[in-house]
């Protein structure tokens, strides 16, 4: 094992590996409860979610260390699921089968993307900018989903947003979202899930002691694992013309989420070849495709790596044995969707903001002093969160900055690749 895994090269341990995969799972846990939470609301079933999604993670982390030797481990990507939930089922109306096979088929692109090399061609065309806008836009639209799931954020008569009344709930996911925060300050492993069970048992006595319906409900502790959502993709009607913008969706995102996690957890850990790459970036790209595409196949959004994998890197971790140890402790969970099924949407929705807030980082790496720059990227960003669609921002995102470029006389900045993104740009909004 320490021979497979080149240990003694990369200046570690066994023992050091073993903790930095129990601290990655830590840190990234608490997707095996909001992800069921998230596509729920689609009408999948909690439980089939959960053992898809806990399979998934389990599988595509365990690939990633016995194939590409990185520490860097995978599960559903928070966005994506989002994007799949409110924007492409609940948002366009497209089923979720329908979903699903749209999943599957951008998997398979990115499959072949990454093995012809030409998926970091496109990202490396695209702007640094718009790269950190998107990422930013992102965040905040998570954010404001888990601010509606709490109801601290609704919908006034005159269409217009407000702050909802002061309930139990909101009181209550207010209080989580205190405690959770202040976990993530300390810096406590697993601060996340934490503040999901905190917020959980905080919430009982909603509907039994005071005001409202009970808004957690006991289901039971253990069950057998769901398999109701394998293979339940459909995979003709997935390949409309119509939902060629669903697809072009995931792809992109998907594509800029590995990619800047790649970066940066190599820069974190300084996994770096010769030529300063990420170490294995290739191999890695694989596995991530390979993620989304079964990601289809067991009946959930996009699988992608995890920037919570630095959380282990911290620890020590710098070999593909700390993702394998992180996947392994997924599996046990796919046995108590009874019990992860109790926690309610207030409990998660503290979650859901925290992971908005880590994914702001990159707006600081947009020069605003630079308006050319500025525009662009702030239109992406925006825009993702107020038409709640990631398509939106991506797509306004490239169409403005190649105009504003153009007739600003700074024809060089727009790449060959970048024209042809325009072009998909262009005939997604027609379509």
């Amino acid at each position: 094992m320490k021979d497979y895994f080149s240990v003694r090269e990369n200046k570690t341990t066994v023992k050091i590996e073993i903790l930095a995969g129990i601290t990655t799972f830590l840190a990234m846990m608490y997707i095996i409860v909001v992800n069921p939470a998230v596509l729920s609301s689609t009408g999948m079933s909690f439980s089939a979610v959960l053992t898809a999604t806990v399979l998934i993670s389990a599988f595509s982390s365990i690939a990633m260390g016995l194939y590409a030797n990185n520490p860097i481990a995978l599960a559903p990507g928070m966005g994506l699921n989002a994007f799949f939930a409110f924007s492409v089922v609940n948002g366009m109306g497209v089923s979720w089968p329908v979903a699903l096979g749209a999943v599957f088929w951008s998997g398979v692109i990115f499959l072949l993307l990454s093995v012809f090399n030409i998926r970091t061609l496109i990202v490396r065309s695209i702007p640094r900018p718009l790269r950190f806008a998107i990422a930013v836009g992102i965040g905040l639209f998570i954010a404001v989903i888990g601010l509606f799931n709490a109801k601290f954020v609704s919908v006034a008569d005159a269409g217009i947003l407000s702050r909802g009344a002061f309930t139990p709930s909101l009181l209550t996911f207010i209080a989580g979202l205190g405690v959770t925060s202040v976990l993530m300050v300390k810096r406590i492993n697993g601060a996340l899930i934490i503040g999901i069970l905190f917020t959980t048992l905080l919430a009982i006595p909603i509907g039994r002691l005071w005001g409202e319906a009970p808004v957690v409900q006991w289901n039971g502790f253990f069950s057998a694992p769901d398999f109701s959502l394998l293979f339940a993709l459909d995979l003709v009607h997935s390949l409309r013309l119509s939902l060629f913008p669903v697809v072009f969706a995931f792809v992109f995102t998907d594509m800029f989420d590995s990619l800047s996690t790649f970066i940066g957890v190599a820069e974190a850990g300084n996994l770096m070849d010769e030529k300063g790459e990420p170490r294995n970036l290739k191999q890695s790209l694989i596995v991530d495709a390979l993620s989304t595409t079964i990601a289809g196949l067991l009946g959930s959004s996009a699988g992608t790596s995890y920037i919570e994998s630095a959380a282990g890197i911290e620890e020590g971790g710098r070999t593909g044995l700390t993702a394998v140890v992180a996947g392994l402790l997924f599996l046990p969970f796919m046995f108590f969707s009874p019990l992860l099924s109790t926690i309610p949407q207030i409990a998660t929705a503290p979650a859901l903001v925290l992971v908005g807030v880590f994914m702001m980082q990159p707006i600081k790496k947009i020069n605003w002093d630079k308006l050319d720059d500025a525009v662009p990227a702030f239109l992406a960003m925006i825009l993702i969160p107020m038409t709640y669609s990631i398509t939106q921002g991506i797509i306004w995102g490239f169409l403005s900055w190649t105009l504003i470029k153009w007739i600003s006389g700074k024809k060089e900045e727009i790449s060959p690749m970048l024209l042809i993104v325009d072009v998909f740009c262009i005939l997604a909004l027609v379509v």
